[in-house]
């Protein structure tokens, strides 16, 4: 824990060296104030000299302005610390998700990732801020003031060491107590975070069937989860106040007591009796503030123990020692490939698959929903690593290639079609960052977007709203195409990138591929048979396997499942989901 905190603290170790620096002189100024009020009262005031009283009453203001100026230094060396540190942890969580396979990814939902770089990270920051000014400012307060108070007078000093031992007692026993319960709350954060991104995130189909009631109803049951949780935890930490209230109460009756009647047997004068009293505020005080500290450490170590997890997360799919810098064509193999998403998962999702294309090739892949079909697409640009068997492109291992280069290479329009906040220039640029305008026109071109594109108010610098809301999905899909062509690639994976669209539409993106794209190796997933009849040749998928793999008419004579759909698609039956089902 201490090294995840001390590793993240590039360009405020000296911010964090200087704030308990401050503090401790804010201390000592403090512990030097009693003194000279003793010495105003027993040497000034009860003896008459005014002179005594002035001189000391001007050291007082001095080691007052000291001890407020290093109290706003500590103050503001120390935010700068924390927010500091909060700052690096978050850009340390988000450079490392970065680096996350689909299997890394996997192991973390999306709400637990945003509620360790926010609420996680927040606590963190809160308790290093709490722990540079208060963790220095307490212990040496309360160790100064003890010494200062026995140096006075011992018997009296005893009360406080008791007061003190009590209260540790206390301490350990609610943090016991309450640990469990912060290690818990947390993951109910994930849990309501879940259901706003959900329910944002899929508004308008929770208000197309009508489910605001249902939505509401599971948000308030995420929420009274944490509320339950807290409230658990914070039964036993309420005892902390109380218990310390009744502490400083007593301490001061006891001394006050016990004070007195030194004072009328002239064993403790009138100024030394200010001090103790002085002093026990300053122990007591400082007890409260180390509870404090404790209760914040108590509820951030959760904290900082889910954000370690992330930062500790290693890629599973990571660039071999002298990786091959260029693929050499767009061929694709695969030799004896198995696949699980978990290693100890019992059964394969692929299994046995082995199949070869030649560069330039348009292959058609078809099957049933689960039939492993992304999956198999997936190996090739190396989101997943095979669990048996190789798959190469270019004649190479894919684990041989540095994964940039590789992806680079091999252009995947995901099943779940993604546009980010800007202009449509700037989301088909992420294909090409350096891609000029008429390059992303052309591009376009190829997808069927030119022309609703220039339909738009302003063109292609028409702003897309987050998630590419303010396009339909069939505009959405070929905004996609248009961004992975402008990559140029050597392969280009179409995982269902067409199902939105029309099958004119289709057809001409088919046709288009097929006349400006010849060399680029092209693989097209889709549920129609329409969508994949003019390849060169189709793969079908059943249940992890290749069921048939030939052109639209081998398959027509040779295999019953493809027949099957293509039958039924044509008949207007039926697609291939529903023969699966019937099958």
């Amino acid at each position: 824990m201490i090294k995840t905190v001390t590793g993240n603290l590039k360009g405020f170790k000296k911010d964090s060296i200087l704030t308990p620096v401050f503090m401790i002189l804010e201390v000592v100024m403090e512990m030097i104030i009693p003194l000279m009020m003793a010495s105003i009262v027993d040497n000034g005031v009860e003896k008459g000299d005014m002179s005594h009283i002035c001189k000391m009453g001007g050291f007082m203001f001095v080691v007052a302005v000291i001890g407020l100026t290093a109290g706003v230094l500590g103050g503001r060396f120390g935010a700068r610390a924390s927010t500091g540190l909060a700052r690096n942890l978050r850009e340390a969580m988000y450079k490392n998700i970065q680096t996350y396979s689909f299997s890394n990814i996997d192991k973390f939902s999306t709400a637990g990732l945003v509620t360790r770089l926010t609420t996680d990270v927040t606590n963190v920051q809160n308790a290093y801020q709490m722990l540079l000014r208060m963790g220095t400012r307490a212990p040496f307060s309360l160790i100064f003031a003890m010494i200062m108070a026995f140096t006075i007078k011992p018997e009296l000093a005893s009360v406080y060491l008791g007061a003190v031992i009590f209260l540790a007692v206390i301490l350990v026993f609610l943090i016991r107590r309450t640990m469990k319960y912060f290690d818990a709350v947390f993951k109910k954060y994930d849990d309501l975070n879940a259901s706003v991104q959900e329910n944002v995130s899929s508004i308008r189909v929770v208000k197309a069937f009508v489910r605001e009631d249902y939505e509401k109803e599971k948000f308030s049951k995420a929420s009274s989860n944490v509320y339950k949780m807290f409230v658990n935890a914070e039964k036993y930490m309420v005892l902390n106040m109380p218990l310390m209230q009744i502490t400083v109460y007593t301490c001061i009756l006891l001394i006050s007591w016990l004070g007195a009647k030194m004072i009328v047997a002239d064993s403790l004068t009138t100024g030394q009796m200010m001090n103790l009293l002085t002093y026990c505020m300053n122990i007591l005080m400082s007890l409260m503030m180390l509870s404090m500290i404790f209760v914040m450490l108590t509820m951030s170590s959760a904290s900082l123990k889910r954000i370690k997890e992330v930062l500790e997360e290693k890629a599973d799919i990571v660039n071999p020692e002298n990786p091959v810098m260029e693929v050499a064509d767009g061929s694709i193999e695969f030799r004896n490939v198995d696949f699980r998403y978990h290693k100890d998962s019992g059964k394969s999702v692929l299994d046995n698959i082995n199949l070869s294309i030649k560069t330039g090739e348009t292959i058609g892949i078809i099957g049933g929903t689960g039939s492993a079909k992304t999956s198999l697409v997936n190996l090739i640009s190396r989101l997943y690593d095979v669990t048996e068997g190789a798959v190469l492109v270019g004649g190479r291992d894919v684990r041989e290639y540095d994964l940039e280069t590789l992806r680079n290479e091999v252009s995947v329009v995901l099943q779940k079609n993604v546009l980010f906040s800007g202009t449509i220039l700037e989301n088909l640029r992420w294909g090409d960052e350096n891609a000029t305008k008429e390059e992303c026109i052309r591009a376009c071109k190829l997808a069927c977007a030119d022309e609703f594109i220039r339909k738009m108010p302003e063109g292609y610098d028409t702003y897309i709203e987050q998630g590419g809301s303010n396009v339909s999905g069939g505009q959405k899909q070929r905004l996609c195409i248009a961004r992975a062509l402008l990559k140029k690639p050597k392969i280009l994976i179409l995982d269902d990138s067409t199902s939105a669209v029309d099958t004119s539409t289709d057809a001409r993106i088919r046709k288009a591929f097929a006349e400006e794209i010849p060399g680029t190796t092209k693989i097209i997933i889709a549920q129609r048979v329409s969508s994949v009849s003019g390849a060169d040749r189709i793969i079908v998928m059943d249940d992890g396997r290749v069921g048939g793999f030939g052109t639209h008419e081998e398959l027509l004579e040779t295999n019953e499942i493809y027949r099957e759909v293509y039958e039924s698609q044509t008949s207007g039956s039926g697609d291939f989901d529903e023969k699966e089902g019937e099958m």
